[in-house]
C-alpha cells in the first residue's frame, strides 16, 4: 500500500508525539557504534543522492561538501573521487577510523586547537577531512563554509530539543546559493520513540524557511522488517532541496 500521500498528510498537522522530550546522549551513540547497532548505515550508498546528485552539484566542480553526523558514509569517498572536497563531523572515533580503513585510505590525525579534545582525521590526499567532536563545537571559523550539504541521518538524529540550534549552525556553515539536500523520515511518532525522529514538513519550514527556498523532491517508501519490529506500519524517506538565497 502506498502511504506516501495519506500518511504524511495525516501527521502534518499533528505534533511529534512523545518524541518532543526524547534525548539520546552522546554515550548512547558511541555505544551504538561499539555494539555494531548501526542499521542506519548504508553499505552501498544512498540511492536518493545518486538520483539527485545533479541537484546538489548544479553543474559545479570542485565543491566543498559537508556531511553532518557523517558516520562512515560511503558517499564521502564517492564525492571526493569526483574531485570535490568533503568535510564531515562525527562523534564516534570508531566510525571515522572504520571509514578510512574500509576504503583503504591512508590518513593523518591531528588535534583541533580550537576544540578541547577534538581530533581531525584527514586523508593524505587532503580531500576528505573528518572532525571527531560534537557538531555543536564547529563553526565557520574552524571548518569554513560549504557549497553543498548532504544531510541524511543527521537532522533526524538530532534530539528534537536541539533542532533549532542545529539549524542555526547549518545556516551559518553554508555559502549563499549553496544546495542542501535533506532527507527526513515520516512515520507515526506515537508508535516509535526514535531515533530516527519524525520531522514534519512544517518544522522544516519553521527551521529553514526564513533563509531558504524549500522544495520537496521525492517521498520514498522505505518500509522494512526492521520498521515492522519497531511497531510501525509505514516508514517514508522524504527528500528536500534547500536553496539558500543570496
Amino acid at each position: 500500500m502506498d502511504h506516501s500521500a495519506d500518511a504524511s498528510g495525516l501527521l502534518e498537522g499533528s505534533d511529534i508525539g512523545s518524541q518532543k522530550e526524547r534525548v539520546v546522549t552522546e554515550e548512547e551513540w558511541l555505544q551504538k557504534w561499539e555494539m555494531g547497532n548501526i542499521g542506519f548505515h548504508k553499505e552501498q550508498g544512498h540511492p536518493l543522492l545518486q538520483k539527485y546528485l545533479d541537484v546538489l552539484l548544479n553543474g559545479r566542480s570542485g565543491l566543498r561538501i559537508f556531511f553532518p553526523l557523517c558516520g562512515k558514509a560511503v558517499e564521502m569517498k564517492w564525492l571526493a573521487d569526483m574531485g570535490h572536497s568533503v568535510v564531515g563531523v562525527e562523534v564516534s572515533e570508531q566510525a571515522v577510523k572504520e571509514f578510512f580503513s574500509e576504503h583503504s585510505l591512508p590518513y593523518c590525525e591531528e588535534p583541533v586547537p580550537e576544540i578541547s579534545g577534538a581530533k581531525m582525521f584527514q586523508s593524505t590526499s587532503g580531500n576528505i577531512s573528518l572532525y571527531c567532536c560534537s557538531i555543536y563545537d564547529l563553526s565557520s571559523s574552524i571548518v569554513g563554509k560549504f557549497d553543498g550539504v548532504w544531510d541524511r541521518g543527521a537532522l533526524v538524529a538530532v534530539n528534537p530539543c536541539d533542532r533549532q540550534r542545529y539549524a542555526s549552525l547549518m545556516i551559518n556553515l553554508v555559502e549563499k546559493n549553496s544546495s542542501y539536500l535533506l532527507v527526513t523520515v515520516s512515520y507515526d511518532p506515537n508508535k516509535h520513540k526514535g531515533p530516527p525522529f519524525y520531522v514534519p514538513e512544517s518544522e522544516i519550514q519553521s527551521l529553514f524557511g526564513n533563509c531558504c527556498e524549500i522544495k520537496c523532491l521525492e517521498k520514498v517508501d522505505d518500509f522494512s522488517e526492521r520498521h515492522r519490529q519497531w511497531g510501525l506500519d509505514y516508514f517514508l524517506e522524504v527528500l528536500y532541496k534547500l536553496k539558500f538565497v543570496a
